[in-house]
């Protein structure tokens, strides 16, 4: 089983400057922190990186800062899937040729492929990435599809395919694809799913909350594989206010917001993002506060 990615994945946001530019030096500060608290790695420009609203440009020189700043210390994964296989193929290429440990491809969304489509797909690819692992990434809430047991079974029986973000919490589902395809690394691709899915052999997570508990969820997961299950479930259980308050709208503003008040100048997501309203972020402010985050403003 690939294990190189490491337990705790951030997918990190990326910081704007005031002009809606990337702010770089902002996103350096932000990937040290995350190295510094927990993350084993980072996905640039996946979902919480507002890949929608970046361009192929943009993505790429995040792709190079992180390489730069942190790719000594940690694997710095590429989100290059898209719903257009050739738009996918060339990102693919692009972020292998700029160095990436890892890409992450999502399934193509709006579109809708069929079985035979999503094969191609994944196995294009797949060969763009040469030697470079590959993890799929199936979350069926953002892209309708659901990508079965069995052609995740298939796909993994690509040589570079190694893993997968499984953002779905059917655990019948994951039981399923764990015994169709043994050797293949599996991560939890929400927070909430990290505790259920531990005892079904997960590597890790794929995280937002990381972004501001990475310590403590690498200590759940070190403590479950060290064989303390009551202690990754206690550890587990006072977390889940943080899981639930960066869930309270749309992702990745609440992180957004919660970064902002740790003191990292990450700007405002893109629209057709909005910032979180002043009710959020007192929630936010709030939960931070609760875990000691932030200092009482009371």
């Amino acid at each position: 089983m690939y294990t190189e990615f490491g337990t705790i994945i951030t997918a990190a946001i990326t910081p704007f400057a005031s002009s809606g530019e990337v702010d770089h030096e902002e996103f350096r500060r932000l990937l040290r922190y995350l190295v510094d608290h927990g993350s084993d790695g980072v996905v640039v420009a996946g979902t919480t990186g507002e890949s929608p609203t970046l361009s192929d440009e943009e993505k790429l020189a995040c792709l190079r800062t992180a390489i730069d700043e942190i790719g000594d210390r940690a694997s710095v994964l590429a989100g290059t899937g898209t719903n257009d296989t050739q738009h996918t193929v060339a990102l693919t290429r692009a972020a292998v040729e700029a160095g990436a440990d890892g890409v992450l491809v999502v399934t193509p969304y709006y579109n809708k492929p069929p079985r035979e489509g999503l094969l191609r797909h994944f196995a294009a690819a797949a060969r763009a990435a040469g030697d470079t692992p590959v993890m799929l990434y199936n979350v069926p809430s953002r892209v309708v599809v659901d990508l079965e047991p069995e052609l995740i079974a298939e796909l993994a029986q690509i040589p570079n395919v190694v893993a997968l973000k499984q953002a779905h919490p059917d655990l019948r589902e994951l039981r399923e694809i764990r015994a169709l395809a043994p050797d293949l690394a599996i991560y939890a691709g929400d927070d909430t799913s990290l505790m259920p899915m531990l005892p079904e052999g997960i590597v890790g997570v794929v995280s937002v909350a990381s972004h501001v508990i990475g310590e403590s969820m690498a200590r759940v997961v070190e403590l479950w594989n060290a064989g303390d299950e009551t202690g990754a479930r206690e550890l587990g259980g006072r977390l889940e206010d943080v899981y639930e308050t960066l869930g309270i709208t749309t992702n990745p503003i609440p992180v957004k917001a919660a970064m902002h008040l740790l003191g990292f100048d990450v700007g405002s997501p893109r629209l057709p993002l909005v910032e979180a309203s002043g009710l959020q972020r007192e929630r936010i402010r709030t939960m931070l506060e609760r875990h000691e985050l932030v200092t009482s403003h009371a």
